[in-house]
């Protein structure tokens, strides 16, 4: 008995992502614009304080847990990744295991992560450069943080604008020389302060170890910027699972040395680590080495000017799959012919992103409101990503015939845990701004929901549009 032929679908003429700058990448640059949306440099200074408030001297397995999480997180993602390349990041993987509906919220979560993380990524930037300044001896208060802002915002919006290789070259050298400058400044205090010395035993016991889990958790959001790199990789399958990872395993190193380092130089003062406003630049102080609070400025604002344009990219790339797809204006899935960069998307978005922070400035918001206002808020977006994407995988791999036990293990632990962080994080937050912020947020992505599903239900279904090899690919006509 003969068995039939297979027969095989017909290649497209083209991919849905063409027009990107396709399969240009290295391994290095990709890893760069995880690494980068991440912001360790600056997380190293501010998260062990943020955390220690929860965790007190147990901060340093607050840590190890958010750590761990990050790297399930991870391997949930790679579940797509290791299988197709997209530009839309979690918001196209999620479509794939649950449907256009899921997808759409975690593509509305997305854009407020990405999106209020450059935000706050811009901010923090000026703020730390406005820092460096004062200490020279020049203050000029809140406007110079605005200008710092726009100038800035103008530069990240013409470097993304003209090519992902040109950005991602920016990002790795400048993410380069933020870690190189932290490490110098931790190194010197860790010799200082005794690298032999043991921290305390946690003082406020498995509770506490859990208050400060979702604040260290907090610093590693951005890990999966990768993810959006998918059509731009040359070796996506093997780069981008590994970039993300990569990312989720240095920055939790990175962390637990600067953790260590303040628990350690700061346990004697009243308060501890958590009673410290600026944890290094005081650690730097009482280690009589005061000109490491330069490099410090320094080192955190080139870190977030590297978050700006990766965080950037992604939130572009978001848009450009959006736009492809038609839930969106269609003028947003339009590559520049020269750069093969989402160009409408671009200068659609990036200069708004760059206003706000001045505007809310202008209000009467202190600079150190405003960043930490659109940094909450952007963490709530992405810890409700990360829950779409993780609860997704299983059901993929099982809809593709692929589930495993292991990956099976992976999602219940991290979506019960990624759950119980939102809740935590909303009530916590239960008198404060973020969660109507987000609520509205929320109310406006539902009512663009109902109007697709109305006028638009076709584009609706397309939602989860990936690279694909195409009769151009195989002709060698298109890269």
């Amino acid at each position: 008995m003969s068995v039939p032929p297979r027969v095989l679908p017909p290649l497209r003429r083209e991919s849905p992502m063409s027009g990107l700058d396709r399969r240009n990448l290295g391994p290095l640059q990709v890893f760069a614009q995880s690494i980068s949306a991440a912001a360790p440099s600056a997380a190293m200074a501010a998260a062990p304080a943020v955390a220690a408030a929860g965790a007190g001297t147990g901060v340093l397995w607050s840590f190890v847990v958010a750590t761990v999480l990050a790297l399930l997180i991870g391997l949930g993602i790679a579940q797509f990744t290791r299988r197709m390349a997209a530009a839309g990041s979690l918001y196209s993987l999620t479509a794939k295991g649950l449907g256009p509906a899921a997808a759409f919220a975690c593509g509305c979560a997305l854009l407020i992560g990405y999106g209020l993380l450059t935000m706050a990524a811009l901010t923090g930037s000026g703020v730390y450069l406005q820092d460096l300044l004062r200490r020279a001896g020049l203050d000029l208060g809140w406007g110079l943080v605005a200008v710092l802002v726009l100038v800035l915002g103008g530069l990240a919006t013409a470097c993304v604008l003209r090519g992902v290789r040109l950005s991602a070259t920016v990002v790795l050298v400048t993410e380069a020389v933020s870690i190189s400058l932290m490490l110098v400044v931790f190194g010197l205090l860790l010799a200082r302060v005794g690298p032999g010395l043991a921290p305390t035993a946690p003082d406020r016991g498995v509770g506490g170890i859990a208050a400060g889990v979702l604040p260290a958790l907090g610093a590693f959001i951005g890990f999966e910027a990768a993810a959006s790199y998918g059509v731009e990789a040359r070796r996506p399958f093997r780069t981008v699972p590994r970039a993300v990872q990569g990312t989720a395993a240095l920055c939790g190193v990175l962390y637990l040395v600067a953790a260590y380092t303040q628990v350690i130089g700061l346990g004697a003062l009243p308060g501890g680590l958590a009673g410290q406003a600026e944890p290094v630049s005081t650690l730097a102080a009482l280690q009589q080495l005061p000109w490491l609070s330069y490099l410090l400025d320094l080192g955190i604002a080139a870190s977030f000017l590297a978050c700006t344009l990766a965080a950037g990219n992604a939130l572009v790339r978001v848009l450009l799959s959006m736009g492809r797809e038609g839930v969106a204006p269609d003028a947003l899935g339009r590559t520049h012919p020269r750069y093969r960069t989402p160009h409408v998307a671009i200068l659609a978005v990036l200069p708004p992103v760059a206003v706000v922070p001045v505007v809310l400035m202008a209000a009467g918001m202190s600079t150190t409101s405003v960043f930490v206002t659109l940094l909450n808020v952007a963490v709530f977006g992405y810890l409700v990503a990360y829950l779409l994407v993780c609860v997704a995988a299983p059901v993929f791999l099982y809809r593709i015939g692929e589930l495993t036990r292991g990956a099976l293990v992976v999602g219940a632990i991290t979506a019960p845990a990624l759950l119980a962080a939102l809740v935590v994080f909303t009530v916590d937050n239960l008198g404060g701004p973020y969660p109507a912020v987000f609520g509205l947020c929320a109310l406006a992505g539902l009512a663009w929901f109902a109007w697709l599903r109305r006028r638009r239900p076709r584009d609706l279904a397309r939602i989860g549009i990936y690279d694909e090899t195409s009769e151009a690919d195989l002709l060698g006509g298109e890269r």
